[in-house]
Order: C-alpha cells, then sequence, then structure tokens
C-alpha cells in the first residue's frame, strides 16, 4: 500500500483524488506543522484518511506511553496505527498494547530490530531509508536485510523518507511492503516524461469514441 506522509488537513482532503493512497502517516514533526492542535489535527485526519492512521508516540516513559497509545486509540478509532520507536521499552510498549492496538515499530536501523519488532507482535516495522543511507551508507540494503530477516513472518516493512520516485521503486524492489511518501512525491510518482509524449503521440493522430 502507498500512503501519504502528511498532518496537513488540506493534503488529506485531495486524497479523494488519489484513490490509490491507503492511508495516512504522521510523526511528531509533522504535526507541528499543522496549524491545528495535534488532537484536532488527527481527528480531522481520521475522519479524511481512507485507511489506516499512524501516530508516533512521544512520552519516552514507559507508563506514559502505555497512556499515550491508549489516548490516540480512544481518539482515532479502529483506523489506528501506533508508532513506537526501536529501543527496549519500545518493543516492551508494543509487546502491551500490540494485543489491543495496532502496532508498527519505526526508527530501526539493524535488521535485528525488525526480528524483535515481530517476535513483540508489530504489523509493521518502519525503515527510514534516505536518512539511513546518510547514515548508515545504504538504506536500501537495510530494507533487503530486513526483508530477510522477517521472512515468514506476519510483519510487513514500510518504507518512509523516500526523496524521489527511483528511490521509492528501489525500496519495494528491496522487499518494502508499503511506502510513504509526502504530498509532492504522491504526485510525481504518478508520471513520467515519456508516459506524457507518448500520450500526445495516440492523440494528435488517433481516433476514440468521442
Amino acid at each position: 500500500m502507498i500512503y501519504l506522509d502528511s498532518a496537513l488537513v488540506e493534503q488529506a482532503r485531495q486524497l479523494t483524488t488519489l484513490p490509490w493512497v491507503k492511508g495516512i502517516t504522521t510523526n511528531p514533526t509533522l504535526l507541528a506543522q499543522s496549524p491545528l492542535s495535534p488532537t484536532e489535527t488527527l481527528q480531522q485526519l481520521a475522519h479524511l484518511s481512507p485507511g489506516e492512521l499512524y501516530y508516533q508516540l512521544l512520552s519516552v516513559d514507559y507508563e506514559a506511553m502505555l497512556r499515550e497509545g491508549k489516548q490516540a486509540y480512544e481518539l482515532i478509532g479502529e483506523k489506528t496505527v501506533l508508532k513506537i520507536p526501536a529501543t527496549e521499552r519500545g518493543f516492551r510498549v508494543v509487546t502491551a498494547l500490540s494485543p489491543q492496538i495496532t502496532c508498527s515499530v519505526t526508527a530501526i536501523y539493524h535488521p535485528i530490530q525488525a526480528a524483535i519488532a515481530a517476535e513483540a507482535g508489530a504489523k509493521y516495522a518502519i525503515a527510514y531509508v534516505n536518512r539511513a543511507t546518510r547514515l548508515l551508507g545504504d538504506g536500501l540494503a537495510l530494507v533487503r536485510e530486513m526483508a530477510q530477516v522477517l521472512r515468514g513472518s506476519s510483519t510487513e516493512i514500510l518504507a518512509a523518507s523516500l526523496k524521489n520516485p527511483s528511490e521509492a521503486a528501489q525500496a519495494l524492489q528491496a522487499g518494502a511492503d508499503h511506502l510513504t511518501v509526502p504530498f509532492e512525491l504522491l504526485q510525481a510518482m504518478t508520471s513520467h516524461p515519456l508516459s506524457e509524449e507518448t500520450v500526445q503521440a495516440f492523440n494528435q493522430g488517433g481516433r476514440g469514441i468521442l
């Protein structure tokens, strides 16, 4: 599936024109860019999202993380996917919440973290592809290694931090099951200059029923 990576309500409203986009992912940085409060933003996004809506926990204390996750679920409802950091504490939170709330593990930078995410009950393991390339040297290699580790499990890979259509395609080729991309990249992924030229050529010399 392909998700919109944004917390801007105006962008979410445009998803009706992009029916191949199946949900919305957010994070604390994106929520800070919304002119609305986080609560109001999430309420509106939940109404507009055609499917899952991801919310990333900001708390760092175990008990506070549990409370925040439950509050997010009360706010968003059945569309909720919690994004929980790949830390020792985060994995404990996933284990506690995943039987009731869909969970993902975010900020994975080593394939063994993906394996732990699967054991903890996470539905998704999130790799920041471009950021991993900058920090580790090869974000696509990370996706490939995660795919190998997760083979046979029910945990799926969501590729984030994608900067262009080629990187998005390469993430899928490396083994990602899903992509989340900003609105501008969603639009860029739908076309190619040669596609436009080909359509023009058919239209100039062809005939149709209208």
